[in-house]
């Protein structure tokens, strides 16, 4: 007869650890994880990770660290074959706070490095976030199913994080928009990431053209999997996670299936990270310092909307 197996983390099966126990379980296994929180809901096996950079709502690179280790840290923890049953992180879901979802990546760091001809120093932060995206598309390897769910505006090569997860929703009043083409620059990892769901013209077109896209146009082009309204997005990934468990085996296989079918996306978006490196690092001093008035009045921009009221501040965010 077949038994299931149980792993023990600190004498409690994995699959009995409480909603704290799992947390302090992966933080213990994780190391210092700035600019994140986390919220386990054990009734679901749904790990929450809420992204919370600390200057601006931009993918620093202590961000990109956070999520690698806690990705990491799961299937380290409760990724073998024989762990499937008890495993406690069934679903990993990605939310952000405040009147962006993201500005992109992070231009301070970008001029710094640039700055010291730092090519070691962006060649890292463009390992962080392939990796990030690697993890997500595989679902931690096939253990877990990946989801994301958008709030407000997100801005650049910060929408790729969570499009790189098996499903992504959005709120009605989101939207979407990759402006670096505008700043002689690209995102690193959007043309794999996105050609995958929309396809590479739709994906080519977004990009060349920097057009901002409604929730709802971005749902069309295969951007997304669902609009949902405003203040929803947590819970219908609670009903997902809750209508998927009883089918979970089967649609973590789908996922890797799909993921290996679309092509080794590990070999893509690492030819776009060198890539990117390289275009960051011919960037003509004008272009340079375009990136610097652009992060100067993101400060102005961040100070004027935090000094007001939420209404306001989405109004705001949206004509940003």
């Amino acid at each position: 007869m077949f038994q299931s197996y149980a792993p023990t983390v600190g004498g409690q099966a994995a699959a009995e650890l409480a909603d704290g126990e799992v947390i302090e379980t992966i933080r213990r296994h994780a190391g210092f994880l700035p600019e994140i929180q986390l919220a386990y809901e054990q009734e679901l096996r749904l790990l929450w990770v809420t992204i919370k950079p600390e200057l601006k709502p931009v993918f620093t690179l202590q961000l990109l660290e956070s999520l690698g280790k806690v990705q990491q840290a799961i299937i380290d923890l409760w990724g073998a074959p024989e762990q499937y049953h008890n495993a406690p992180v069934r679903f990993l879901a990605f939310r952000g706070t405040g009147p962006f979802f993201t500005l992109g990546g992070d231009l301070d760091f970008y001029l710094d490095c640039l700055a010291k001809n730092d090519r070691p120093a962006l060649a890292e932060y463009a390992r962080l976030s392939v990796e990030g995206a690697l993890r997500n598309a595989s679902g931690l390897n096939g253990m877990a199913v990946t989801l994301s769910t958008i709030h407000a505006k997100a801005i650049g090569g910060g929408i790729d994080a969570p499009r790189s997860c098996n499903v992504m929703i959005a709120e009605e009043q989101a939207s979407f928009v990759y402006p670096e083409i505008k700043f002689n620059h690209f995102p690193i990892t959007a043309v794999g990431v996105l050609s995958r769901r929309m396809g590479p013209r739709a994906a080519e077109h977004m990009l060349q053209s920097g057009e901002e896209m409604s929730a709802a146009e971005f749902l069309a082009a295969g951007g997304l999997e669902a609009v949902v309204p405003t203040g929803t997005g947590e819970d219908w990934i609670r009903k997902y996670a809750s209508d998927s468990l009883p089918i979970h085996a089967a649609r973590t296989a789908l996922f890797s299936a799909f993921n290996r079918r679309a092509g080794n996306l590990r070999e893509e978006l690492e030819y776009l990270g060198q890539l990117w490196t390289d275009c960051m690092l011919r960037l003509h001093p004008s272009a340079i310092s375009k990136l610097q008035r652009i992060a100067q009045t993101q400060d102005r921009m961040l100070a004027r909307v935090y000094q007001r009221g939420p209404e306001e501040a989405f109004a705001r965010a949206g004509a940003a």
